[in-house]
Order: structure tokens, then C-alpha cells, then sequence
């Protein structure tokens, strides 16, 4: 058993495909046409980091409720976590990648950690060894 996927709410897919694969250097794992349950397009957009088993559904927001949650996927608090092997290196090329850091880099018990936003607001730790 495994944690295959979880859904980010975002305005619209392709800057959202765009943020993550160009920018953070995910893969693109897929892009498909779907349909919502009441028969509206859609597309089944999934990212996750080379190798990774879990992935993010990059999902466009759907109504007022669903775009209220855009950039408030955890109500403030980081909800996602990236771990890095070379925290340093990551940090250059998505400072240079125009990634907003909202933390300076730190050591905690767990690693180096600097908190970045997401395209669209939403909070992420950058995790790496010490």
C-alpha cells in the first residue's frame, strides 16, 4: 500500500504544469481529457518529483468553494513537503528559478528547511540533510 496521489486545487492547469515541471523539476505523469461528474471537461493532470511513487492531481478549481481553497490547501500552515538530497543546490536553482522563499534556510532536528509558496500561495517546506 502506498500513498498514490494528492490533490492540489489550482486556477487553471498549464501555469500550474508549468510552475511544477519547469520550475521545481517535476515530471509531467499525465494529461489527459476527463470529465466532471456532472459532464463538464476537465483534464487529469498528475505531477510528481522524478522517481517519486506519490504525485500530485493538479486539479482546477470548480466553483466558489473550490477556488476559495486555492493557495489554502492547509489554512496557512506548510502542507507539503519537498525533500531534496543537495538542500544547497536546490535552494540556488529555485531562488534563480524565481521561487519565493518566505523562510531563510535553517537547521532543525529533522534537517536543513526553508519554507517556499507555490504558484499560488500555498506553503511548502524545502527538506534537506544537514
Amino acid at each position: 500500500m502506498h500513498l498514490e496521489l494528492v490533490t492540489l486545487v489550482v486556477p487553471e492547469y498549464d501555469p500550474a504544469i508549468a510552475f511544477f515541471v519547469d520550475v521545481l523539476g517535476f515530471d509531467l505523469v499525465s494529461d489527459e481529457p476527463a470529465l466532471t461528474d456532472d459532464g463538464h471537461p476537465k483534464r487529469w493532470v498528475v505531477v510528481r518529483p522524478p522517481g517519486a511513487r506519490t504525485g500530485l492531481l493538479l486539479a482546477r478549481a470548480d466553483g466558489a468553494d473550490q477556488s476559495a481553497a486555492v493557495g489554502r490547501q492547509a489554512a496557512g500552515r506548510v502542507g507539503f513537503f519537498l525533500r531534496v538530497d543537495d538542500f544547497p543546490a536546490a535552494h540556488r536553482r529555485l531562488t534563480a528559478a524565481g521561487v519565493r522563499f518566505v523562510t531563510e534556510p535553517r537547521t532543525e532536528p529533522y534537517g536543513r528547511v526553508a519554507v517556499f509558496l507555490d504558484l499560488v500561495g500555498n506553503r511548502w517546506d524545502l527538506l534537506g540533510p544537514e
